[in-house]
């Protein structure tokens, strides 16, 4: 069991509580100066406060705050070489938190799937098997370079947004068809879960699962052929390059500090 301190208990932060919870292996105590988030989050963890001291007694803490006031929270935090902090503040670079503390460091851009235990995260800086052990207990995740980060904020990170804009896509469709909402949801959302399942468990590329339920002269190929002769590939793709901007941008303003 990890003892961990989640600061900041907004939507990612009480995500990662809620995560944590479920699993079942971890001591969590949630910080946050609103006492309508800590009670949000009450019910999920040993012990919710308004005081950053207590995160000295966490062997893992997360920062889990707006990038603008990262700063201002590591301030107040007064950690040691054998803790770990663990950041999840879009943009900014782990240099800069290093510069900031006397603990390990690691940047991680996790998503909201945290809070069912589906989370997809990328991870880099001083990951230790304690991180790993939390990470693995909501999700996956994927250890990289520094220098991948904006890319990887932009793909798992902003990429929820995007699924819910195909599943509504679909689900608004199965509507059109004489579906009514509560059926055309369950079975879009549940159809990406289980598609992005099959990609997770078999060996195959995504390219060849589409061939694989791609029968000759069958439904799903007519459907296919439709999204071949579209641009959907590269609207996907251009959404990806504007987020993946968008952090750089982000992570500019704090190498100009």
């Amino acid at each position: 069991m990890v003892r961990t301190c989640v600061i900041g208990c907004g939507n990612m932060g009480s995500a990662l509580v809620r995560g944590l919870y479920a699993s079942g292996n971890h001591s969590v105590v949630a910080c946050d100066l609103d006492p309508d988030a800590l009670a949000a989050v009450a019910d999920y963890c040993g012990e919710t406060t308004d005081d950053v001291g207590r995160a000295a007694d966490a062997e893992v803490v997360f920062l889990a705050v707006k990038p603008d006031i990262v700063e201002a929270v590591l301030d107040e935090l007064d950690l040691s070489a054998d803790q770990t902090l663990v950041s999840i503040a879009a943009g900014v670079p782990t240099e800069f938190v290093e510069a900031r503390t006397d603990a390990r460091v690691v940047r991680i851009m996790p998503n909201l799937a945290a809070e069912t235990r589906d989370m997809a995260a990328a991870a880099t800086g001083d990951v230790t098997d304690e991180v790993r052990e939390l990470l693995d207990d909501v999700g996956e995740f994927a250890e990289i370079e520094e220098a991948q980060m904006d890319i990887a904020t932009a793909v798992n990170g902003s990429g929820p947004a995007f699924v819910f804009y195909f599943i509504e896509a679909m689900t608004e469709a199965g509507i059109a068809g004489g579906l009514d909402h509560e059926e055309a949801q369950v079975l879009a959302a549940q159809t990406f879960k289980g598609a992005a399942e099959t990609v997770l468990q078999d060996d195959r590329t995504a390219d060849e699962l589409v061939d694989a339920v791609c029968s000759p002269n069958g439904t799903t190929i007519e459907g296919m052929e439709v999204l071949w002769d579209s641009e959907a590939d590269a609207a996907l793709a251009d959404a990806v390059a504007a987020a993946e901007q968008r952090s750089k941008e982000l992570a500019a303003a704090f190498e100009d500090d």
